[in-house]
């Protein structure tokens, strides 16, 4: 049973103290010669130790067990989340797919992922489950996952605490930090992006300001709660793309009280600041971006995560959906509720599409024709819906699976074939 259940702390990589137990956190110091409790002082770095102090990232632990305290890892089976994309060649095309069938057998979190795609950057999965993780413990050395629900509630019980997340809201889970993922809803189905690089931040704002986009207050880390429970566990771990499992004969979670920077965190989407254009054109996607991953190169990011939520175009004399576009970077899709403006359908919760680099796209035939005739004296509130966008500056390579699933839309280039020759060089 896990004690001190979820409450939060508000705010985004600032250093964070949490107890639970009073008296749980050493006063003065990292690790004194004896930790209260008899508890032990243990450290997770998430970044070099000698990166620079706003980026760097770790954490304090004081647990009831060290977490060196398992038996020898052995190979596990292989299972369909992969961490290579050259099982076959990319192609130029535009993709789309629909939702991930619920399983018929039972299927927890880890066993329900299948990746779609991915590059050194990133990893891109979905998932869908249908059981809680009970006697099985995982962690991630390979990167850090953001996971965004689309179907039922994920309760994400970590070493550092418990958080809840629900569709239109996200969770980020450090690379290492072992967690298990309970069900509350009995099934559940959503998108991982599986990030290899630098840590996800929030970007800076620039010309905006102060306020807008994301807002660090919105953010939510939890707070200290362990368990004391005794038993025949599993501790699956991904390692360089392999999975790895060994005994351990407690539960993992069992940090009593913790104090630093490296730690899961939850925001909701619903809370995002939504900045676009009040004059003309249609803003490009970086500025609905809530989480960036940056690279060596300034201004440009190993994963950027944009998405497209509930707001108001008002625009006028020009045209408002997404124009018509060739990008450097490619794009992986992905809707989380109700409906996209930029395509009228086959585009549903729980699909994906995939726009590489240099594949032209953009707004079917219906919504570029009603998007030609609008009024755009009047504004157009554009409600009940919350779209995303994995992006990067490197081509996203689909897997086998995504080319040759039974949810692959064969016929999504048709969405552009109604787009009929309006050229006539006498009338302009």
């Amino acid at each position: 049973m896990i004690q001190n259940m979820p409450q939060y702390q508000s705010g985004f990589a600032n250093e964070f103290a949490t107890e639970g137990l009073p008296g749980a956190l050493p006063e003065g110091r990292n690790s004194p010669q004896r930790a209260p409790y008899g508890l032990y002082a243990e450290q997770i770095s998430g970044t070099a130790f000698t990166a620079p102090r706003h980026t760097n990232r770790r954490s304090w632990l004081y647990r009831i067990r060290p977490a060196a305290v398992h038996e020898p890892f052995v190979r596990a089976a292989d299972r369909r989340w992969l961490s290579h994309f050259d099982e076959v060649p990319t192609p130029p095309n535009q993709l789309r797919w629909d939702p991930l069938p619920l399983p018929d057998e039972e299927t927890d979190f880890v066993d329900g992922m299948v990746t779609m795609a991915g590059n050194a950057g990133c990893g891109i999965h979905l998932y869908a489950a249908n059981r809680s993780m009970e006697r099985r413990f995982f962690y991630n050395a390979d990167g850090e996952l953001l996971i965004v629900p689309q179907q039922g509630r994920l309760v994400l019980a970590t070493e550092l605490g418990v958080l809840e997340i629900e569709p239109q809201e996200i969770a980020v889970v450090p690379r290492g930090v072992r967690f298990q993922v309970r069900l509350p809803d009995g099934a559940a189905r959503g998108y991982v992006c599986e990030n290899f690089g630098a840590l996800f931040r929030l970007p800076d704002l620039g010309v905006i300001g102060a306020n807008g986009l994301a807002n660090p207050r919105d953010f939510r880390t939890p707070v200290a709660a362990y368990e004391d429970r005794e038993g025949d566990f599993e501790l699956l771990a991904k390692f360089q793309g392999n999975f790895w499992s060994a005994r351990i004969r407690h539960s993992p979670l069992d940090v009593v009280a913790w104090h630093g920077n490296y730690a899961p965190y939850k925001y909701d989407l619903r809370c995002f600041n939504t900045i676009g254009s009040i004059s003309y054109d249609h803003p490009d996607p970086s500025i609905f971006l809530v989480l960036q991953a940056p690279s060596d190169t300034p201004g440009v990011d190993t994963i950027d995560f944009v998405i497209f939520p509930p707001r108001v175009l008002a625009m006028q004399d020009t045209f408002r959906p997404p124009w018509f576009h060739r990008n450097f970077a490619s794009e992986f899709m992905g809707l989380i509720h109700g409906a996209y403006d930029a395509k009228a359908e086959g585009f549903v919760p729980g699909g994906a599409s995939l726009h590489n680099c240099m594949s032209g796209h953009g707004p079917d035939a219906d919504t570029f024709e009603k998007a030609s005739r609008a009024d755009t004296r009047q504004p157009h509130y554009i409600t009940d819906t919350m779209a995303f966008m994995f992006e990067t500056p490197a081509v996203i390579q689909p897997t086998r699976y995504a080319l040759e699933t039974a949810q692959l839309q064969p016929e999504y280039y048709r969405c552009w074939q109604g787009l009929q020759k309006n050229f006539d060089p006498t009338r302009r």
